[in-house]
């Protein structure tokens, strides 16, 4: 049975280093409660409490599951390839021991720490990737990082394409999934940023869906996107300006995306997220909005 999720990013708990504070823990996840979701992911490390009790009362008083913790690496270099796999066991370990067995470490680019990207983002072009070399130390850090959880905790992995990093267009994201084993690191689909890097999701969820273990509902403003474009805006602005809409605003077709999820016979879970930089816009209000949305599809 498909769950509904929703993650602290939606309340500005972004993973990147930016002026403004996001809403304290307790009352992001408050008003998930409040707006009909069921699963959290953790959010950056500290965001919610780092000690496996404190961290299973928090999510237990409220009656949430914790799907995922999101994991940035620059996993274009080599040498930050430790860094990577310490942050992701420590993460693992922190949702492990609090009784999380089941959640993902959600593996990403060291996002936004390349100016050509960040200032690129919706707009890349070929000269603006990765090497075969570059691409070859990219997919062996993912694997390293994914092995040393699956052996450490037995926990999975998936890798979050996403806007601003390395992996961001559909061809960027197929050339990930062909130099990976297919067993070892999955993927998962957000359809905001797939859209935003110029894709079809409903293509990528049919494409890929044995791969997909982990799937985000995000919408994408087309209309935001050509304003971007044309103004040239870096990744954060277009996100100041509306990139990721309210689910059912924007171009991504839900409807063919539940309809394939069905079909296929999905239970995993959905997770929201509307990503909004810190302070904001009306996270409770677009949550809310975005839940009565979901339950139009049926869930």
């Amino acid at each position: 049975m498909i769950q509904i999720a929703n993650a602290p990013c939606s309340w500005g708990a972004l993973e990147f280093e930016l002026e403004g504070k996001s809403l304290g823990y307790d009352q992001v996840l408050a008003e998930m409660v409040e707006t009909g979701y069921a699963g959290t992911e953790l959010g950056d490390w500290g965001f919610m409490p780092t000690i496996p009790n404190e961290l299973n009362g928090v999510l237990s008083a409220k009656n949430l599951q914790l799907l995922g913790a999101f994991v940035p690496a620059a996993l274009a270099k080599e040498e930050a390839h430790e860094q990577g796999v310490e942050l992701a066991l420590q993460t693992a370990k922190l949702m492990h021991e609090a009784g999380y067995q089941d959640a993902f470490i959600v593996l990403a680019d060291e996002n936004g720490s390349i100016d050509e990207r960040t200032n690129n983002a919706g707009r890349i072009t070929n000269g603006m990737g990765l090497s075969d070399e570059q691409w070859k130390t990219f997919a062996a850090g993912a694997e390293k990082v994914a092995k040393a959880v699956k052996d450490t905790y037995g926990m999975r992995t998936v890798f979050h394409h996403h806007c601003a990093g390395y992996v961001e267009t559909p061809e960027e994201i197929d050339q990930l999934m062909k130099l990976t084993d297919p067993s070892l690191l999955g993927l998962c689909l957000d359809m905001g940023h797939y859209a935003f890097g110029g894709g079809d999701p409903v293509n990528a969820l049919k494409q890929y869906y044995d791969r997909i273990w982990h799937v985000h509902f995000k919408d994408y403003d087309p209309a935001v996107g050509k304003e971007a474009s044309n103004s040239q805006y870096d990744y954060f602005k277009s996100v100041e300006k509306g990139v990721f809409c309210e689910l059912g605003k924007g171009c991504v077709d839900f409807k063919a995306v539940v309809d394939v999820l069905s079909e296929r016979g999905y239970d995993g879970w959905i997770v929201v997220e509307q990503d909004v930089l810190p302070g904001m816009g009306a996270p409770k209000v677009c949550a809310a909005n975005n839940r009565a949305f979901i339950k139009s599809l049926g869930f």
